[in-house]
């Protein structure tokens, strides 16, 4: 029986979703695109679940695509290539859409489509020494996976531009000198250090933090007019949540709030 492409665990509150394809440095797989999707629709839809950790087996993140598939593909029609290519942007969507945060920990290399899902996450953890990479000029290859759009929240455009064209590495540790990695690890480290930023961020109100979320997301596309719109569509809205109620009433009575009570017990058994 082949290894499932995606591992599944529960640590609490938090989901450890683990790419499981090392003999490959885990470059993605359609078997990873199904299991993924399914498990981030599932988490979302599970008020047990708190936050979800994404991260690599063997050492490494996700080397991208694998090369040997893509190379079949100039013998499709152009429409079946776009097809193909749509399995991965529809995955991209549904880790930005998660309603639950999403906290990815990256050891080892995160390459083309790698470095898409790296980034499409609410927070990243990286090793000191972990590799980044858009790769996809030294193969003749145009990038894909929403890099260029994810990058370009980070980096500047002429900075953009030079990692595009060279396919030049770049080290976790330059990644967050550049306010792209939220916590620099040790090598070997940064699974741990991911989990103990979920279980923190998995303690929080369920609603209010999709809310937080989507908020995060929007702000760097609004106006501040759009933004604000959006702000007052969704305060209205929390300050009616036995959350508010839960967390003003614990903040009065000078006590911590306990949002875990208001969460309803999962239907689905734990991975």
């Amino acid at each position: 029986m082949d290894a499932p492409a995606l591992l599944a665990r529960r640590d609490g509150a938090v989901l450890i979703l683990s790419n499981n394809n090392p003999a490959a440095r885990n470059a993605l797989t359609p078997g990873f695109y199904q299991g993924m999707t399914e498990a981030l629709h599932a988490a979302g839809a599970d008020s047990s679940v708190g936050a979800v950790v994404l991260t690599g087996e063997g050492g490494h993140f996700c080397a991208g695509g694998d090369l040997r598939q893509l190379a079949t593909r100039r013998e499709l029609p152009m429409a079946a290539r776009r097809q193909k290519l749509e399995g991965l942007h529809d995955l991209i969507r549904t880790l930005r859409d998660c309603p639950k945060p999403v906290i990815v920990a990256v050891e080892g290399a995160a390459a083309g489509a790698g470095l898409s899902l790296a980034l499409a996450g609410d927070m990243l953890v990286a090793a000191r020494n972990a590799v980044f990479a858009v790769a996809y000029v030294k193969v003749g290859l145009t990038p894909d996976g929403g890099a260029t759009a994810l990058l370009a929240e980070h980096l500047s455009r002429q900075l953009l531009t030079e990692l595009c064209l060279t396919g030049q590495p770049v080290s976790g540790e330059r990644l967050h000198q550049l306010g792209v990695v939220n916590r620099l690890a040790e090598p070997g480290q940064a699974l741990q250090q991911a989990l103990e930023l979920a279980q923190q961020i998995a303690r929080g109100p369920e609603l209010a933090m999709g809310r937080i979320k989507h908020l995060c997301r929007m702000a760097p596309r609004n106006t501040l007019e759009q933004q604000l719109e959006l702000e007052a569509l969704y305060m209205p809205l929390s300050q009616g949540t036995e959350e508010s109620r839960e967390g003003i009433a614990a903040f009065l009575e000078k006590r911590p709030a306990d949002f875990a009570r208001l969460r309803k017990p999962s239907a689905a058994p734990r991975a």
